[in-house]
């Protein structure tokens, strides 16, 4: 092979090696890429059957269920306008109660439940996560827009 041919493969397979890093890369980063949908959404359909997504609000008043087994718990997210019931089976937050800030992170069963893997709680009195917090704002403001 002459000296130009070399260069032409070693060109050739840094390139290969580039784009199959650029590859790897995009694929890690859009399987840990999890989408924010609030409780509205989810009611407007926006969200699929298997979808792994986050969603978040107030926890519901009197939504709050422990099943015997003393690990599964149920109680509904609401933005104030719609609410998602939502299964969580494992240890709860300390900080998590029933009209406090939370943010479930699972998937929507073919029920309409969400199955959730993981489940935040705001951590002080004044602190809801930022998520959490507009969508119970934009919730608000289209409900009262709605009574106008």
């Amino acid at each position: 092979m002459r000296g130009r041919h070399k260069r032409l493969v070693i060109v050739a397979v840094g390139v290969a090696l580039l784009a199959a890093a650029v590859g790897l890369i995009l694929s890690a980063f859009r399987e840990n890429l999890v989408f924010f949908i609030t409780p509205s959404e989810v009611a407007a359909g926006k969200a699929q059957v298997g979808q792994f997504f986050r969603v978040g609000g107030l926890v519901e008043r009197g939504s709050l269920r422990r099943e015997e087994d003393g690990v599964t718990v149920y109680f509904r997210i609401t933005d104030t306008v719609h609410g998602l019931t939502v299964v969580y089976r494992g240890a709860l937050p300390d900080l998590f109660a029933e009209g406090q800030g939370a943010v479930a992170e699972g998937v929507l069963r073919a029920d309409g439940v969400m199955e959730a893997k993981r489940v935040l709680a705001k951590h002080d009195e004044t602190y809801m996560p930022p998520e959490a917090a507009a969508a119970v704002e934009q919730a608000k403001r289209a409900a009262q827009s709605m009574k106008e």
